[in-house]
Order: C-alpha cells, then sequence, then structure tokens
C-alpha cells in the first residue's frame, strides 16, 4: 500500500488517479496508524517551504516519516516542494528541512539566467545521471513540467539523478537509497509520470 500524504498541499487527487489507472493499492491520509501500515510513501508538494514543514510538524507527521523512512527503511518520493524539504534547508525560509538527503535549496539567480525569468514554468527536457529506476522508461527529450523558483544544491553530486537546463543546469533529481525526489510535477507528466509513478511503486 503506497500512502499518499495529505497535508495540505499538493495534487493529491491527480496522483491518486495515475495509481488507480496503474491498479496500484494505495490511500490519500494524513493518519498516523495508516502511515505506519503503509509500505511506501508519496510526498506531494505545492507552495513554500517554511509553510510545508510547519504543515508537517503541526500534524506531527514528520515524527512518524522519520521513523519509518529512516528508521524502517520504507520508500519515499518527494515532488516539487515535497522533494526540497528533504534537504537541510532553503533560501526560502528559516526553518529546518528533513535532513534526510544533505543539501541546501537555493533560489534560482535571475541574472544568470540571461534571457529566461522565474519562475521556471513549463516543460523542459531532462538529462539523467546513471540510470535511476525511477526515471526508466520515460522520455527525457520530451520532460516534464516546471514549476519553481528554487532548486535543490546537493551536497553529494553521487545523489543527484537527474538535471535541468533553465539558463544554466542544475539538479532536477535527487536520490539516496530508497528516498527519492523530483522537482518537476510528475502528476503532470502524462505517459512520463505515468512511468514514474509506475517504476516507484515497483522499486
Amino acid at each position: 500500500m503506497i500512502a499518499i500524504i495529505d497535508y495540505g498541499s499538493g495534487n493529491t487527487s491527480a496522483i491518486s488517479n495515475i495509481f488507480k489507472q496503474l491498479k496500484v493499492p494505495h490511500c490519500i491520509t494524513s493518519d498516523h496508524a495508516e502511515l505506519e501500515r503503509a509500505d511506501r510513501y508519496v510526498l506531494p508538494g505545492v507552495g513554500a517551504f517554511d509553510a510545508t514543514m510547519s504543515n508537517l510538524a503541526r500534524s506531527g507527521t514528520i515524527e512518524v516519516l522519520n521513523e519509518q523512512v529512516i528508521g524502517q527503511g520504507k520508500k519515499v518520493l518527494g515532488i516539487c516542494v515535497g522533494m526540497q524539504i528533504f534537504a537541510d534547508s532553503s533560501d526560502e525560509g528559516d526553518l529546518p528541512g528533513l535532513g534526510w538527503i544533505p543539501g541546501r535549496v537555493r533560489r534560482l539567480n535571475p541574472t544568470d539566467l540571461k534571457g529566461p525569468q522565474l519562475p521556471h514554468m513549463g516543460w523542459n527536457s531532462i538529462a539523467l545521471q546513471g540510470a535511476p529506476e525511477v526515471l526508466k522508461d520515460v522520455d527525457i527529450e520530451r520532460g516534464f513540467y516546471f514549476l519553481h523558483s528554487y532548486y535543490f544544491d546537493a551536497a553529494d553530486p553521487a545523489d543527484v539523478i537527474a538535471t535541468v537546463d533553465y539558463g544554466g543546469r542544475f539538479p532536477c533529481g535527487v536520490a539516496k537509497g530508497g528516498i527519492i525526489g523530483l522537482q518537476f510535477h510528475a502528476e503532470k507528466g502524462h505517459a512520463g509520470g505515468v512511468a514514474v509513478f509506475r517504476n516507484f511503486a515497483r522499486l
């Protein structure tokens, strides 16, 4: 059972629709008992870093996730800000992140973009680092839909599984063991997004 974590942020229904299409058992929940019973998790995300961390802290979900993901090694997929909170900290706020993947979330610098503006919005191709299983069978030239002004600056380059070019190349996918984060909105990725969620369910 995959638990799509409901903490007031993210396209939970869109992700659920993809899992229904794939006939993958799942639930949308913030209930701690259900989270403990789940085999793996999806952390969707739309919004700001501090607000996301505050929502998770207020519900007590951080403690549950630390026990299940770090303590028991269950897999988790974070999307957009759901990925960014895996970091230690962020330029966007003052609260600490989960610290699951060492790094800092940094603001894209408009002066470096030489034309493109913020936010980075729309479809963009990606480049893979190695052969990440979660991105198997995706069309990297078509890429995915992005909507963000911040990116995950991983402390260890080995934790980067994908990059994107928008006025400069930066990470758009990170992973450390079963902790996987994607900056783009896979739930809006049509066939590519379906492949991502199928791959995650099979990991």
